[in-house]
């Protein structure tokens, strides 16, 4: 386990509710119909989730559809206010403490500078009538870079990064392929440098070989440079294939958690180890 001077980023007894309860779901020892109360039907999407990011790992959530990792990662990224918790950036630098209770101008210098966002849906992520380039641009404006000379180099690398080829730089995302447009996403996401990046299910919809060129240069970007990732799946084989510790999400509650090896191996709570038994 790596120094606790190599986190990046700490949660605490996160949760996201919606809805505002009643007397019997705020009853801690009240039995929910998996996540939401059979009476005022508020729906507890995540409960009291806390874990650590550190330098250069990548982290795993797995979990069916409604288990609460798209909405983990929408608070992280602030695309949602968050119940209830506390959001650490040690490597910031610019904040003490609870991160979520900085302003929205703070929150979105964080968004443009300490954290870099790929969607399932590269709609939420791009702007598809812009070109690709111009897209890598407003990531680099929003953080107060002006000069064109240097967003056209950085379009220009990070671009050839993720292998589109510099000729349709100027074409925009609607004109590309599924996997060309989560391409353009990482490239974007990417653009600033950012020290923590957030992937949310970025192979869902696409052709297996698609998918696995988009894991692949997952991979190449985390080898080459040393980004800590988050990476939400509900595939346990693509978990398995990128990341060094997976949590494991069920009812908005992580349910296991621990080194990805350990638990393919030896998954101890009945829903992982159905996750598993389906990829043997």
């Amino acid at each position: 386990m790596p120094a606790i001077d190599d986190v990046v980023l700490s949660i605490r007894d996160l949760s996201k509710q919606f809805g505002s309860g009643c007397e019997y779901c705020k009853d801690e020892n009240f039995k929910l119909q998996k996540n939401m109360c059979p009476h005022c039907h508020t729906v507890y999407a995540v409960r009291n989730t806390s874990f650590d990011l550190y330098k250069g790992e990548i982290l795993g959530i797995v979990g069916e559809s409604g288990s609460g990792k798209s909405t983990l990662m929408k608070m992280l990224y602030f695309d949602q206010d968050a119940t209830s918790g506390n959001y650490i950036l040690p490597e910031d630098g610019t904040v003490e403490g609870n991160v979520f209770n900085v302003s929205s101008q703070k929150k979105r210098q964080i968004r443009n500078e300490q954290l870099g966002m790929v969607y399932q849906n590269p709609i939420l992520g791009l702007k598809m009538d812009f070109s690709s380039v111009t897209n890598i641009a407003e990531k680099l404006i929003a953080s107060g870079n002006r000069n064109v000379g240097e967003m056209t180099d950085r379009g220009d690398h990070f671009l050839g990064k993720v292998k589109i080829a510099l000729s349709r730089k100027y074409e925009a995302p609607k004109n590309f392929s599924g996997g060309m447009q989560q391409r353009v996403q990482i490239a974007k996401a990417l653009s600033n440098y950012p020290p923590i990046l957030l992937l949310d299910e970025v192979t869902t919809g696409l052709d297996l070989s698609v998918q696995a060129d988009v894991l692949e240069l997952i991979k190449e970007i985390q080898r080459d440079m040393g980004v800590s990732m988050i990476v939400v799946s509900h595939d346990l084989a693509i978990i398995r294939m990128l990341c060094d510790r997976t949590m494991v999400m069920l009812d908005g509650e992580v349910i296991e958690h621990g080194i990805t090896d350990q638990i393919l191996e030896d998954p101890q709570h009945k829903y992982t180890q159905q996750l598993v038994y389906s990829i043997l």
